[in-house]
C-alpha cells in the first residue's frame, strides 16, 4: 500500500511541477499574460507541498527518485499538451529514469 500511495504523490506532484511550468511557460514564452504565470507559479508552491506527504522521510531520496518521474511526465505533458511526439531514444530514456526511480524508492533497505 505505501508503494501505490508513493506513486500516486510522485504522479499528483508531477502534475503540479509540470502544469506549473507549463502555466508559466505559456505566459511569459507564449505571451498568455500574468494570469497564466501567476497559476503556474501556485502550482509549483503545491508541487512542493505535495513533496512532503511522501512517506520516506529522506529529502535527497524523495527529490532523486522525483526526477525519474519528472523526466516521464515532461514527455507525456509535451504529447499530450504540445503535439510533441516523442522518439524511441526518448521513450528508452524515460524508462530508464523510471527504473532508476524504483530503484532509489522502493528498493528493500534494511532499516
Amino acid at each position: 500500500m505505501l508503494v501505490a500511495r508513493s506513486a500516486a504523490l510522485f504522479v499528483v506532484a508531477a502534475l503540479f511541477e509540470i502544469g506549473g511550468a507549463w502555466l508559466v511557460w505559456q505566459g511569459v514564452r507564449e505571451h498568455r499574460g500574468w494570469l497564466w504565470a501567476g497559476a503556474g507559479v501556485v502550482a509549483l508552491g503545491l508541487y512542493g507541498f505535495v513533496a512532503t506527504l511522501q512517506p520516506d522521510a529522506h529529502f535527497g531520496r524523495i527529490l532523486a527518485a522525483y526526477g525519474g518521474v519528472f523526466v516521464a511526465g515532461s514527455l507525456v505533458w509535451g504529447a499530450v499538451a504540445d503535439g510533441y511526439r516523442p522518439d524511441r531514444y526518448d521513450v528508452v530514456g524515460a524508462l530508464v529514469c523510471l527504473v532508476g526511480m524504483a530503484v532509489i524508492m522502493y528498493a528493500p533497505r534494511g532499516r
